[in-house]
């Protein structure tokens, strides 16, 4: 289990303990959208998109496959309607292998929603909060039912490391939960 999300420094291994390697295809990352769109552009400022556009091309560098609501709707250039974006996010997150999350501080409303979702698929789960910021006591408390791992950082770039790191250990604590090929190969 990792340290609690009101931590300053992101969750550390133990010494000498091996990193488990990535067994996983696709990611679906999720954060606030609509109460970041420029109210006079109608899209997300480039401050805003930073830390996704970090994150999607990480991922995509790797071989995963992304899907993120943000880049689908081009930034808030071509936003869905609701009867269209809900189904397909949550068929998005169910099909997904791991779930990446910027929660929000202020809480994102839709963001808790598909961190719901998440969890209740059973999918690992990878918190990126900000220190220093409060977060709803359910996203504080995730991991005591689900399987999450939290990584605070205030730069999302230079917490790359430490994102991949979270990300291999809940999709290993998922597979060992699961029985599920065994432990990882160190990655």
């Amino acid at each position: 289990m990792s340290a609690p999300p009101n931590t300053s420094v992101p969750p550390v291994p133990p010494p000498g303990a091996p990193e488990p390697g990535a067994d996983f295809r696709s990611v679906f990352l999720a954060g606030p959208f609509l109460g970041l769109l420029d109210r006079t552009t109608g899209e997300m400022p480039p401050d805003a998109r930073t830390p996704f556009d970090v994150l999607i091309e990480h991922f995509e560098s790797q071989g995963l496959s992304v899907h993120n609501a943000h880049r689908r709707e081009a930034w808030g250039a071509r936003l869905m309607r609701p009867e269209e974006c809900t189904p397909i996010d949550q068929e998005e997150i169910r099909k997904a292998d791991v779930f990446v999350a910027l929660p929000g501080s202020p809480a994102s409303p839709g963001t808790h929603i598909e961190v719901g979702w998440a969890s209740a698929f059973d999918k690992p789960v990878v918190l990126i909060l900000e220190p220093g910021r409060e977060y709803t006591f359910l996203i504080q408390g995730l991991h005591t039912v689900a399987t999450v791992e939290y990584v605070v950082c205030a730069d999302v770039a230079a917490a790359l490391p430490a994102v991949d790191r979270a990300v291999r250990r809940a999709v290993a604590r998922c597979r060992e939960r699961d029985g599920v090929g065994g432990p990882l190969p160190p990655g």
